[in-house]
């Protein structure tokens, strides 16, 4: 699950830095959560937008609705922001790999070609998944589908950085 909040180019990203420090270990301890990434972009680190944009894996869709409307946290984003658009996905698969600490992130998005077999289209990236997640420079890799949109999400968490990922403010890992 993902929802994004884009902020103005002269928004001060040090109150979603302060938030994230004074606030982000509340979902430490998140009952159903496999981790939660709080991520931004920011206009100042050469990113075309400010954006804050946490990337959630559920264990259970329980805790994922424990969380945006069982009065888990949700509500201050709310709140704050205003109701953002959540993106959600079934999951397929989550790989943790050997590195020890997540400072950046990528999603990649990629449409399901018309007339493939699902069955081995998806069985051909859990095996792809599965080789990504043995590099060093890899907290965690998930891969995901929108069966609406017939789309896959690729979610990793590296221990390097680069100028077109998010920057990990904080990891959630119960």
């Amino acid at each position: 699950m993902q929802y994004s909040i884009t902020l103005p180019t002269d928004y001060d990203m040090g109150i979603i830095r302060n938030r994230v420090a004074t606030r982000g270990h509340m979902m430490d301890n998140f009952e159903g959560l496999a981790f939660k990434a709080y991520l931004i972009r920011s206009v100042a680190d050469g990113s075309p937008v400010n954006s804050y944009a946490p990337f959630y894996v559920w264990n259970d869709v329980g805790g994922m609705g424990r969380f945006l409307w069982g009065g888990g946290g949700f509500q201050g984003i709310v709140r704050d922001f205003g109701r953002p658009v959540v993106r959600h996905w079934t999951g397929v698969t989550l790989e943790f790999g050997p590195a020890d600490v997540a400072r950046s992130a990528s999603r990649t998005t990629t449409p399901i070609p018309e007339g493939v077999d699902l069955t081995e289209f998806v069985a051909e990236t859990v095996r792809e998944v599965k080789d990504l997640a043995s590099a060093d420079s890899v907290y965690a890799t998930a891969i995901a589908i929108d069966p609406d949109h017939w789309e896959l999400v690729h979610f990793t968490l590296h221990a390097d950085t680069a100028p077109d990922r998010y920057e990990v403010l904080h990891l959630s890992r119960p």
